[in-house]
This record gives C-alpha cells, sequence and structure tokens, in this order.
C-alpha cells in the first residue's frame, strides 16, 4: 500500500460523500458518548472500509463508528489493521462550520506506519510515512523551530483536562493563545506544518490520533502522554496527548502538567 492510493481513496471520499453531505439536512444521532454521529459518518465508514477490504482483506479494520467490542476485538487481534476516523469534527460537520477531515492509519505491530488525512474544505492532503517523512499536497513539512513558550500558539481541550490543570492553564497562559477547533485530526496536521507550537488533550480516542500522531512525528514533533510515555506503548483506544513541535516546547508544556 502507498501514500498515493491512499491520498487518492480520501479524496474521492472527502469530494463525493462529506462535502454533498454538507449542503444537506444530515440526520444526526447522539451516541452513548455523548459524541454525534450523522448519516456522512457511517456512509463514509462503509465506503472507505470495502475500498479497503478489495485492496487487502488480510488487513483488520477499525472504524470509529464500529461497536466499543468489535473495537477491543480488532486490538486485541494483535494483527495490523486500518484505523479510521471517517468524519472528525461532526459537531462542526453537522452546524455547518467547515472544519473537518478524514484520518486513516495502518497500524503494523502496534505502531502506525502509513498515515493520511484529508481536509476536503482546503483540500489539504496531509501523508506521512514512517521513518521517510511527512508531506503535504506532496510537499515535505517539518513542524515549527519555535523554542520560547510566550511565543506559541496550542491547541488545548480544557473540557477534557482536570479541573486543576484547566484552571491553571486558563488563568496563568505560559503561551501566546491557544485554540480547539472541533477536529483533533487537523490539530495534529496544523502543528506538523507548523501553524500551532503544541497540542493538550485529556483523552484523544484512538482514531483521533492515530494517523496525526505519526504525521506530527515524522514532521519533527514529540509525542506523549501525561506521564511522558507514548500513547503506542499501550494498546488501548484511548490516551492523553501532550504533543510539541519540538523537544524544548514538550519540555515546557510537561512542567505544566502537575494534578491536583
Amino acid at each position: 500500500m502507498d501514500i498515493q492510493t491512499l491520498a487518492r481513496l480520501l479524496t474521492e471520499a472527502g469530494d463525493n460523500i462529506i462535502l454533498p453531505g454538507l449542503t444537506r439536512q444530515d440526520d444526526v444521532q447522539t451516541k452513548a458518548d455523548g459524541s454525534l454521529v450523522t448519516k456522512t459518518d457511517m456512509a463514509c465508514q462503509s465506503f472507505i472500509q470495502q475500498r479497503l477490504l478489495q485492496m487487502d482483506a488480510g488487513i483488520g479494520f477499525l472504524g470509529e463508528e464500529m461497536s466499543v467490542s468489535d473495537q477491543k476485538s480488532c486490538l486485541e487481534a494483535g494483527d495490523s489493521y486500518w484505523c479510521l476516523d471517517p468524519l472528525d469534527g461532526t459537531t462542526n460537520f453537522s452546524g455547518g462550520f467547515p472544519v473537518f477531515a478524514i484520518s486513516l492509519a495502518l497500524i503494523d505491530n502496534g505502531r502506525p506506519v502509513l498515515a493520511c488525512i484529508y481536509d476536503p474544505i482546503l483540500r489539504e492532503t496531509f501523508a506521512a510515512k514512517c521513518g521517510q517523512g511527512a508531506w503535504l499536497n506532496g510537499a515535505r513539512i517539518r513542524a515549527s523551530e519555535t523554542t520560547a513558550m510566550k511565543e506559541s500558539v496550542g491547541f488545548i481541550d480544557f473540557k477534557r483536562l482536570p479541573a486543576g490543570m484547566a484552571m491553571r492553564l486558563a488563568s496563568k497562559p505560559g503561551y501566546r493563545s491557544q485554540r480547539n477547533i472541533g477536529s483533533c485530526v487537523l490539530e495534529w496536521c496544523w502543528m506538523a506544518t507548523g501553524r500551532a507550537q503544541f497540542i493538550l488533550h485529556g483523552g484523544e480516542q484512538l482514531w483521533d490520533y492515530a494517523a496525526g500522531l505519526l504525521i506530527a512525528e515524522e514532521a519533527g514533533c514529540i509525542v506523549s502522554d501525561f506521564s511522558g510515555g507514548r500513547p503506542f506503548d499501550k494498546q488501548q483506544l484511548s490516551s492523553p496527548i501532550a504533543a510539541a513541535c519540538n523537544k524544548t516546547i514538550h519540555r515546557q508544556i510537561m512542567k505544566q502538567l502537575v494534578f491536583d
């Protein structure tokens, strides 16, 4: 499987399934965890899953819109698998807010080895291959070289941080500014290409970080959980995220992760 094939697949799904769904009233349902799902999420996942099966039936599949039991079974099998978020930013999408993307990663031996994320609004395709770099629309990308926290912009999800930590970060910011755009996968990509310097999130789902983590690391970013370990050190469906454009910024944000 190559990057170009994945890029074409996600572009087809984004342009022919997701964008048409944005222009109509799509049925919206609330899942057990409080997140939203639309007919477009389901249609996109079904389309991509079937195409991947045709390409290589021997690779497993884990999608956001599967049952938790099926997701866990995929993880426990220990085989190679595709990890898909068919529409990251469903709340944005359902409200007509044009910030969302498709994310796909190939996981092998417990680590992402191929990644592709497509933003159908900006027509930006981010991709990475383990050990070979990261690209935006075919051009190599590198993360920001900023080393001063006071000059940094961070993607911070205050809602999912421990209350004491969120209060400290909000009331005594050591950073220039913060954002939360409602699409985890695009936050990874935008950090990887230098549009922001760090990410703090109390619990991203596997499909939120599988592809983005590889793109970020291949662009030079440093990624860990809140204890300093790597999210893929454990086979799990969610992990806190502390990621930064370089070691210097990462050390500074880790100093702020003090639990009450």
